[in-house]
Parts: structure tokens; C-alpha cells; sequence
């Protein structure tokens, strides 16, 4: 029985990852082909051609066309919080999304060509742009529900405790403001280590500058020496 299951785990498991390469594919064909043709230019039946599907099989995975140029990577959200709820307990809430995104941005160096086109694109497709906007602030705020779920779960906050004499109100409020400034904070952090990494990527490797600024997030951002 034991061998059942840890059979069917694993082709759950190469499920998975097939279907992640494939959504993959289908992204990239999207960017780089909006890249090269504009956008607006792209079609369905292009996009499907070039990842080497159906255009069936692209509607398994999205919507509409422009879905495909928004996010590169739709199911990152949600790997993330979920890393984030199930870390150890012992990681403070920052250290445990630390971990979590530096987990998804693992290969970052190599999608650094693919992130270029895909600013390119966005740039030059106002409408796609805030589209992807407001895609990466739902995320931010799942990322803030799955701190907060974190926190009355048991996990430990970076921020001190509430006092004994602090009111439920307080407390509340705490827990409300909390989850969301971190999670606001931390996908700035991540921008911010994005941006400077692709300006200079000969001064150090995309995870060194990752977590030299989840240092500093920790340190309280110290000002650095004159």
C-alpha cells in the first residue's frame, strides 16, 4: 500500500511539473513574441504554435490572450504562501517569506533576459501594465493573509509582543497592520533587488543581492556609512 501511494505522490508530482513547464512555455512564447511583433499584433494561435501546443491547450491555462502577458510565472503566489505557512515555527515572519521568494528566484540569473522583454512589453502595452499591476497587488495581499494566518497560528512576529495591558483593539490592529506592511515591504524588497541586480549583474550574484536586502530589512535599514 505504501508503495501505491508514494507511486501516485510522484506522478502527482511530475503532474504538476509538466503542467507548470507548460503554462512556462506558453509565457515565454507570449513575451517573445509580443517582444519581437508587439502585443496587440500576437495571437493565440501564434503563441500556442511557438510553445508547441494546441491553442486548446493554452485555454486550459488561461483565459484570455492578454492573460498570458501579465504574469510570467501565475502560480508563483501561491507556491510562495504556502512555503510561508507551512515554514518552521522558529523563523521570525520575515525570514520565513525571505526563504519563500528566495526559493522561487532561485534561477532568477537565468531569467533575466525573459524579465527584460517581458518590462519591454508591459511598457509599450499600457493596458497590459496595469493589468500586471493589479495582479501583483491581489498577490501581496494573499501574501498578507498567509502571514496573518501565519501569526495567529502561533508563528513568531519580527515585531515586538503586545503588551499585557495592550487592549484586544490594539492587538487587532497589530495583527491587521502587520501582515500587510510586511508583505508590502517585502515584494518592494524583492523589486528593489530585481532592479539593482539586472543594472550591474557582473557586481554579484541575483541571490547574494537578495539577501544582502533582506539583511538590511532585518537590521532595521541602518544607513549605510557616509
Amino acid at each position: 500500500m505504501q508503495d501505491v501511494k508514494e507511486k501516485g505522490a510522484a506522478q502527482g508530482g511530475l503532474r504538476e511539473r509538466k503542467k507548470r513547464a507548460t503554462r512556462a512555455a506558453l509565457a515565454e512564447a507570449a513575451v517573445r513574441l509580443a517582444a519581437e511583433h508587439g502585443a496587440e499584433k500576437v495571437t493565440v494561435e501564434a503563441i500556442s504554435a511557438a510553445a508547441g501546443v494546441s491553442v486548446r491547450t493554452f485555454f486550459n491555462y488561461f483565459d484570455t490572450r492578454d492573460d498570458a502577458f501579465v504574469v510570467i510565472d501565475a502560480d508563483a503566489g501561491a507556491r510562495i504562501r504556502r512555503s510561508v505557512r507551512e515554514a518552521p515555527a522558529a523563523l521570525s515572519p520575515l525570514e520565513a517569506l525571505r526563504d519563500a521568494m528566495a526559493a522561487e528566484l532561485a534561477e532568477a540569473e537565468q531569467q533575466h533576459e525573459l524579465w527584460r522583454l517581458h518590462a519591454q512589453v508591459l511598457h509599450a502595452a499600457p493596458h497590459l501594465l496595469v493589468r500586471t499591476l493589479g495582479a501583483h497587488l491581489a498577490d501581496e495581499t494573499g501574501l498578507a493573509e498567509a502571514v496573518a494566518a501565519r501569526i495567529r497560528a502561533g508563528g513568531p512576529a519580527t515585531a515586538e509582543p503586545a503588551s499585557a495591558s495592550a487592549s484586544d483593539e490594539e492587538r487587532r490592529g497589530a495583527l491587521d497592520l502587520y501582515p500587510r506592511l510586511l508583505a508590502g515591504v517585502a515584494s518592494t524588497a524583492v523589486r528593489t533587488s530585481v532592479e539593482h541586480w539586472c543594472a550591474r549583474p557582473e557586481e554579484a550574484a541575483f541571490l547574494d543581492v537578495f539577501q544582502e536586502v533582506f539583511a538590511l530589512l532585518a537590521a532595521g535599514l541602518p544607513a549605510p556609512p557616509a
